[in-house]
């Protein structure tokens, strides 16, 4: 069994590590829809205002609003720029990406001859949206560190000692087989030179400094589709009611390298003798799938004034995951001065399977249509991480201390969306929105601060709709930011400070019939 709860501190922080905890459980269930152009300009208001494609992944009575039939393809383009900062050095990242957003299906279907009253028309949608991306690199570095990820390892293996044969294949017996984990016999107990020498600790005037440097690099792929069949009725155009069956669909890939050295080496008195450098690899590939319900009402207490309200249940996903680690050591012999090249890897994937439960969702919707040239709506969203689950383990394991530790560091909060439309003339649109998700983390967690209790997470964005005849084009750009706190491995004391900036532009294609 992969280790499942390193400490308190490892826990409320992500590190990147093989084992599931409250990290999975966010990442798989803090959706971000991204959808069509029009949904995405105006911040994905669209819980109040239905007749575009998103709006069914957010209240599925949108799909009732349509009035025809409607087919859109949505491709985008963007770019992800971070800028990491680690033992106050601030390093950037960056990473260019290309995918689909959407691809919807609509149909509407009149109940009667020019029927306007009682059950006007039934409406069936079919497609997909996006509804998160994890496409990312990531990059930290800095020097004077006083920690190693081989006082983890030395850590684990002492306390207590166990046989070396016993080792994490994926962890500690890498370090063990480079030659970085070393035993002694005299005081039984494991060992290795970045500790013993203080992490090459020496003293710079009267500043205490250290010799090792680390840095963490990280490329992340991937996505959370929701694949959907919506049904929706729309009654005397003034209430409508609909309701999708979501098949979520998610592959998430992580290539992590931690490299370690002494940058001080062969500096007398400021370099960690024995020990020049480290390379830690680590692989991980998760894929998972799940379903959910949605239902979904619009109503329409005067012609111009659209109220919301739609309830998604808890997604409940399978997931597999595939993972593998090596790491390679230069190491520098006191005995001769020679130099030698260690590597070591498991000898096979590990692979583990788990579900999740994500929270249940609550849309509360407000929209307002200014005569014929414009329109303002604005969607709240309820959601309660605290309830999120990870379940049925490889192994009946329970996750029992996992979950107790994401009811007591997750909290409730409200997803604010809004948006706007301004209508130039019959055939040309602009549009603007804003979106913002506070943290999900508590600020305190067992009296300690979390420094991402404040890390929220906001888009702009701008747009334009063009239409000629059955055709329409929208074009939207969006501006995401977040920042996130990160370690760089288990154990680490020091977190590096992620600052993200998203720019995407969106377009829609789309006919009418």
């Amino acid at each position: 069994m992969k280790k499942l709860v390193y400490t308190i501190s490892i826990i409320l922080f992500t590190c990147g590590a093989f084992a599931q905890d409250l990290t999975d459980a966010l990442r798989y269930s803090n959706y971000k829809i991204s959808g069509t152009a029009r949904s995405a300009a105006m911040g994905n208001a669209f819980g109040a205002l239905g007749g575009d494609f998103s709006s069914l992944s957010i209240n599925p009575a949108g799909v009732a609003v349509y009035r025809t039939g409607e087919f859109t393809f949505t491709p985008s383009v963007g770019k992800s720029s971070v800028d990491g900062t680690f033992l106050g050095n601030t390093i950037n990242e960056s990473k260019y990406n290309v995918g689909i957003n959407n691809i919807g299906y609509v149909t509407t279907i009149p109940t009667g001859e020019n029927s306007e009253t009682g059950l006007v028309s039934i409406s069936f949608g079919l497609g997909f949206n996006q509804l998160g991306s994890f496409s990312m690199n990531m990059l930290a570095e800095g020097a004077n560190s006083n920690h190693s990820i081989l006082d983890y390892f030395t850590n684990n293996v002492n306390n207590p000692v166990i046989n070396s044969d016993d080792f994490d294949p994926y962890y500690e017996r890498l370090a063990w087989d480079t030659y970085l984990l070393n035993y002694d016999e005299q005081n039984d107990e494991y060992f290795n030179d970045i500790t013993d020498n203080n992490h090459g600790y020496y003293k710079e005037g009267n500043v205490d400094r250290y010799s090792l440097s680390q840095r963490k690099s990280t490329e992340r792929k991937g996505y959370i589709n929701e694949y959907l069949v919506s049904l929706g009725a729309n009654f005397n155009h003034k209430f409508y009611v609909g309701g999708i069956l979501g098949i979520h669909s998610i592959y998430f890939k992580e290539n992590a390298g931690l490299y370690e050295w002494d940058a001080n080496n062969k500096i007398q008195g400021k370099d960690i003798p024995y020990f020049n450098e480290l390379n830690f690899n680590t692989y991980l590939k998760t894929t998972g799938s799940g379903f959910n319900l949605k239902l979904g009402f619009i109503y329409k207490p005067i012609n111009n004034l659209r109220l919301g309200l739609a309830v998604h249940t808890p997604t409940f996903y399978k997931f597999n995951d595939l993972y593998n680690s090596s790491m390679t050591s230069s190491i520098t012999y006191l005995s001769d001065g020679k130099t030698e090249d260690y590597s070591a890897k498991p000898s096979k994937d590990g692979v583990y399977d788990y579900e999740i439960e994500t929270p249940l969702k609550v849309i509360l919707s407000g929209a307002y249509v200014i005569g014929k040239s414009g329109l303002i709506s604005v969607d709240y969203e309820l959601v309660d991480y605290s309830t999120a689950k990870l379940k049925n383990g490889t192994g009946n394991y329970t996750y029992y201390n996992e979950n107790q530790t994401i009811k007591s560091a997750y909290k409730t909060v409200g997803n604010l969306h809004v948006g706007g439309e301004y209508r130039v003339n019959k055939n040309f649109s602009l549009r603007a929105g804003y979106e913002n998700f506070p943290s999900v983390y508590k600020s305190t967690y067992l009296t300690s601060h979390n420094p991402n209790g404040g890390a929220d997470y906001s888009t702009v964005a701008g747009g334009f709709g063009f239409k000629q005849g059955k055709f329409f084009l929208d074009a939207t750009v969006k501006h995401i930011i977040n920042e996130e706190y990160l370690k760089l491995y288990p154990g680490s004391p020091n977190m590096a400070d992620y600052n993200v900036s998203q720019n995407n532009v969106i377009f829609t294609l789309g006919y009418k019939f």
